[in-house]
């Protein structure tokens, strides 16, 4: 069984920072990916920025240059550095883990629970 729990989030004002993190435990073979997603009111959940075990990153048009995602694949944690925070950015944000639960022909998507970030104008 693999457990996500994401910290950080919170009320920011506009042009602020946050930090979110996420960490990993259970058993499992490895992971193959990690990432954010974030979800407004009445919209779908969408990719904020994702990042494999080697380091390869990808980020949402609207993120890029403001968010860095980074790993400490040690601790099995993900990371989220938020800059530069606009009113558009308030969403429940959730990490997700691709991994390799108990074989390497497939792999499991695993979300944490959620945290708010809200951004005020």
């Amino acid at each position: 069984q693999v457990q996500l729990v994401e910290s950080g989030g919170g009320l920011v004002q506009a042009g602020g920072s946050l930090r979110l993190s996420c960490a990993a435990s259970g058993s499992f073979l490895s992971i193959n990916s990690m990432g954010w997603y974030r979800q407004a009111p009445g919209l779908q959940r969408e990719l904020v920025a994702a990042i494999t075990t080697g380091g390869t990153t990808n980020y949402a048009n609207s993120v890029k240059g403001r968010f860095t995602i980074s790993t400490n694949n040690a601790k099995n944690t993900v990371n989220l550095q938020m800059n530069r925070l606009k009113p558009e950015d308030t969403a429940v944000y959730y990490c997700n883990y691709n991994i390799y639960s108990r074989t390497y022909y497939s792999s499991d998507d695993y979300w944490g629970q959620g945290t708010q970030v809200t951004v005020s104008s």
